[in-house]
């Protein structure tokens, strides 16, 4: 495997290391193959927001084994899942099932192109949208100028149908606008960022977002890939109050099995095939088990609502980090939104992917392996957002604050 792994982000580079190997998990707990302990902050990327190896899901994955792992035909699970998504993301009033966020964005692009007979995008600097060409442009963590692709092997001819402005800045995204003038398809945006660390987007931004698409007939789409489920039921549109043109989820909806969908207006959604001329297709999409997975675990968020105690969770570990960083001197910024979460080394808040470049890589390298070697798990990169789980109890949360308080003394 190229790097040794199937993702880059895993491979350490960002904090010049080299990856551990897990084995198992259960609750806010990974074990690597060496049978050494970590608290787990990163939850698979958002999905284990009950905890690893949750027996409600496992029933249900494990129910649905012995009736069959794909039949490549319609199953009852598919509508009752949208069914759910829906009730809690009104937005989406026709959703269609994939197997990846990646999937899920590209849909969405091809959709708006599709509908309004547009050609351009805008993105904004740091939001990630997957690994897809005209997206990948600009995009955050995985990769990190207008018109110029962030990775080999996507045309410029294409890439320069995408424009990339700084987030949370309206006057830059004016500016845009105006230069694109008539055929701006889209604009895409995660409204809770998590590719250049954990940023929120400020609410007159997202506002002004709506009224731009509003008055230049352009699609608004929310990638909320990450922040879906994430940060309450209702994603960050419900937070904001606003409702976007399309939707993009993944994550959370499978469980913790592959699994993303798209959705919005059913004007919109009403003109992809078999209904319309837009196509889009995938053999395992709404694979049983990943439906029987997510419905057990949207089923229980509903049930718990959860995002209230893990909010406090992590504002909890994270002021008593600022805290300790300041009696050292360390310059610490931190922000979280349900059960996702950040840090930065820098003394303001970053608001954009600019200003978390300026943050100090170096003091961040040393915190992460200084806590990783006392077994707390933090993303390898000053890029990624983290996450928490509603088995990171209180007991667990003390162990983490000793074991930060012990890692800063080494800084």
């Amino acid at each position: 495997m190229p790097g040794g792994v199937n993702s880059p982000v895993r491979a350490f580079k960002n904090v010049n290391g080299t990856p551990i190997f897990f084995k198992s998990a259960k609750g806010p707990i990974l074990i690597d193959e060496d049978e050494n302990e970590y608290v787990d902050f990163i939850g698979s990327w958002g999905p284990m927001i009950l905890g690893h190896s949750n027996p409600i899901i496992l029933e249900a994955i494990k129910a649905q084994l012995e009736l069959g792992t794909s039949y490549g035909a319609p199953t009852s699970l598919e509508n009752k899942l949208a069914s759910i998504i829906k009730s809690q993301v009104p937005s989406m009033e026709k959703l269609r099932m994939v197997n990846s966020g990646t999937e899920a964005t590209m849909s969405c692009i091809r959709l708006a192109r599709g509908y309004t007979g547009k050609n351009k995008i805008i993105k904004f600097t740091g939001c990630y949208h997957g690994h897809v060409d005209s997206l990948l442009v600009k995009a955050g963590s995985g990769v990190s100028t207008f018109g110029l692709p962030d990775s080999p092997g996507i045309p410029k001819e294409l890439a320069a149908l995408t424009y990339s402005c700084p987030y949370n800045n309206i006057e830059a995204l004016s500016d845009v606008i105006n230069e694109i003038g008539g055929d701006l398809a889209a604009i895409i945006v995660e409204p809770i960022a998590g590719n250049m660390g954990f940023i929120p987007g400020e609410p007159q931004f997202l506002n002004a977002l709506r009224e731009l698409c509003d008055k230049n007939d352009t699609l608004l789409i929310f990638d909320e890939v990450m922040s879906g489920f994430r940060v309450g039921l209702g994603g960050a549109q419900a937070i904001y109050q606003i409702q976007p043109d399309l939707t993009a989820l993944g994550k959370v909806i499978g469980g913790g099995l592959p699994v993303g969908a798209f959705g919005g207006k059913q004007n919109i959604m009403d003109q992809l095939a078999p209904l319309g001329p837009i196509y889009q297709a995938g053999t395992l999409s709404g694979n049983p088990l990943a439906m029987s997975a997510g419905i057990a675990l949207i089923e229980t968020l509903i049930q718990k609502n959860p995002f209230d105690e893990l909010e406090k969770a992590s504002s909890e570990l994270m002021i008593h980090t600022k805290n300790l960083m300041y009696e050292k001197g360390i310059p610490f910024s931190t922000s979280s939104i349900g059960g996702m979460f950040g840090f930065f080394f820098t003394e303001n808040l970053p608001k954009n992917f600019e200003d978390v470049v300026k943050s100090d890589d170096e003091i961040f390298k040393k915190f992460f392996y200084s806590a990783l070697n006392r077994g707390i798990y933090f993303a390898p990169s000053k890029y990624e957002a983290g996450f928490i789980s509603s088995t990171h109890d209180q007991s667990i949360l003390d162990l983490t604050k000793s074991k930060i308080e012990e890692a800063i003394k080494e800084l």
